[in-house]
């Protein structure tokens, strides 16, 4: 199911792959416990929410608002601190995300959270 998605260029993610980060937030919290890892269309192709968050590890893009506000119900404060010249970036963001995801999936497997 993983699909081959664009990379970054000099840092930087084109527009749907923001949207495609703010679905895959939006399905993770819709993720029910013990089920398997939700997947959301990026550019027609299927793709896990892991597989966004991490073609997102290193884009230093600035998160807007509207996706900050849904992160700060999920993610540790702590893992969102804005840069010295803006707010969080995408980078942070998915590094966080995907440190959920792979609890969730660790739990779902009979591991222990970490």
């Amino acid at each position: 199911m993983a699909s081959l998605l664009p990379p970054l260029h000099e840092g930087h993610a084109p527009i749907y792959l923001h949207n495609a980060f703010q679905d895959a937030i939006d399905a993770f919290e819709d993720w029910i416990a013990g089920t398997d890892e939700p997947a959301v269309d990026v550019n027609g192709k299927h793709t896990r929410i892991s597989v966004i968050f991490r073609r997102l590890w290193s884009c230093t893009d600035t998160v807007p608002m509207r996706t900050l506000d849904a992160l700060r119900h999920l993610a540790p404060a702590e893992r969102l601190e804005p840069s010295v010249t803006n707010g969080p970036t995408y980078a942070q963001a998915a590094r966080a995300m995907r440190a959920l995801c792979e609890e969730r999936l660790r739990r779902k497997l009979g591991g222990k959270p970490k």
